[in-house]
């Protein structure tokens, strides 16, 4: 028996699997997730990305593994403007906590996962002195003591053990060329190793489902810019506050994106990665989304684009050739540089108008606007060429259009042109809007 949805699924995962194969991917769990019981499944898909090909860095945190060891010794928490002030004893419970939760990752990572999809994987794990630190030294007269930041990621030595498939696991401790340790942030040492390594993905696993607002949405894809105005409005989830303006700045320094996924939630990173609609936030240094000018090379995705609004009657059947004859007319919209909306405008100069023709998006973006936006740029498109109004002819869709601004029109308005092709059989009914 086949199950449509499983073949539409992989289908749509495969263009993702041949883009990521042979990328690096680092993925910054913090020490919550751990402390929560959600890495088995997490173990099972960083398995599965690892047998995709997929290169991955593995940067995990300690904040409460260090809070439990510093009870346990009875040691006071110190903070100043956010950052733990690390005493020489504070620095002996951090080494404790990251060690065991070394110990830990390392034992689920080796896990044959029984009655799992990577049952028999063979994942091995690399650590080491991956990276140098500093002293943070004296702040506002606080001295930080063996509180560090990143001096160097040893992107050589890293690469090494990517390139014989390993997973490369780091923490937040940095040591110092004079052999001392320093305890550093999670979030920084996972954006630096990202911009070093020129990473395709920094992904921060939170325990939101991505970057959500203070009215309550969720931003599924966004500019760093965009990212940034809404953390200014404020955010709810302190794991997605600490996280974000490493995620922002990543994508400002060249990695190509950066994620923000729930590890509450089974197979979330699998969804983010290998679906179009995805399920936490991605962030871009620049727009997700822009049109452009159609070519030669995307006829074959606009014929899959509009082939279902074919199917049912809504746009009239076009030939391969009409497309390759036409393309020039043809505009597309890309998100994440996947086209997912096409629209034409052909010109009658001597009437002063312009067509409007196979306006089509994809089911899954319908409701992002992006109809809305080829409308807008044709329409800015025909002022250009100082053309004065804009015409359709639709059997489906008049309503849309009309929300639009578009007015019933007849067919002895047309430019004599579009006339003589006029298609009587259809009975395309016309729209006409004037432009400003």
């Amino acid at each position: 028996m086949l199950h449509p949805d499983f073949v539409l699924a992989f289908r749509e995962a495969a263009p993702y699997i041949n883009n990521f194969r042979g990328k690096t991917f680092v993925i910054a769990i913090n020490g919550e997730c751990i402390a929560r019981g959600n890495l088995y499944g997490l173990a099972q898909d960083i398995n599965l990305l690892v047998s995709f090909g997929v290169r991955i860095v593995l940067v995990h945190g300690a904040r409460p593994q260090i809070d439990e060891q510093l009870q346990i010794r009875n040691l006071p928490r110190q903070f100043h403007h956010g950052r733990r002030v690390t005493d020489a004893a504070t620095l002996e419970a951090v080494k404790a906590a990251v060690g065991g939760m070394r110990h830990d990752l390392e034992a689920v990572m080796s896990m044959g996962m029984p009655n799992s999809p990577m049952h028999g994987a063979c994942l091995h794990v690399a650590g080491g002195n991956f990276v140098t630190a500093q002293p943070l030294g004296v702040i506002d007269g606080v001295d930080m003591q063996y509180s560090g930041r990143v001096r160097k990621i040893d992107t050589e030595a890293i690469n090494k053990r990517l390139d014989q498939g390993e997973l490369v696991l780091m923490s937040l401790i940095g040591y110092s060329p004079t052999g001392e340790a320093f305890n550093m942030t999670m979030e920084e040492v996972a954006c630096q190793a990202a911009i070093a390594l020129k990473a395709e993905k920094l992904i921060f696993m939170v325990q939101s489902n991505g970057l959500v607002d203070a009215d309550g949405v969720l931003h599924s894809a966004i500019s760093a810019e965009q990212a940034e105005a809404i953390q200014q409005r404020g955010i709810d989830s302190d794991e997605v506050s600490v996280s974000l303006p490493y995620a922002i700045r990543a994508t400002r320094e060249g990695v190509g994106r950066s994620h923000l996924v729930s590890h509450a939630e089974d197979g979330a990173l699998l969804v983010e990665l290998f679906t179009d609609y995805g399920t936490g936030t991605m962030i871009a240094r620049d727009s997700l989304v822009k049109v452009r000018e159609a070519s030669i090379d995307d006829v074959g995705d606009i014929m899959a684009l509009i082939r279902p609004l074919e199917e049912q009657g809504i746009l009239i059947k076009r030939s391969r050739e009409h497309f390759e004859m036409s393309i020039r007319q043809y505009f597309v919209v890309e998100h994440d540089e996947r086209i997912c909306g096409c629209v034409a405008m052909f010109s009658f100069p001597d009437e002063g108008m312009a067509e409007l023709a196979c306006l089509a998006v994809s089911q899954e973006r319908r409701k992002g606007g992006f109809g809305d936006l080829l409308l807008s740029h044709v329409e800015k498109q025909a002022q250009l060429r100082g053309l004065k109004k804009l015409f359709i002819l639709t059997t489906q869709t008049a309503h849309w259009f009309r929300e639009r601004g578009f007015k019933p029109a007849e067919i002895a308005d047309l430019p004599a042109a579009r006339k003589e092709l006029y298609n009587h059989n259809r009975r395309s009914k016309v729209f006409i809007k004037p432009l400003a």
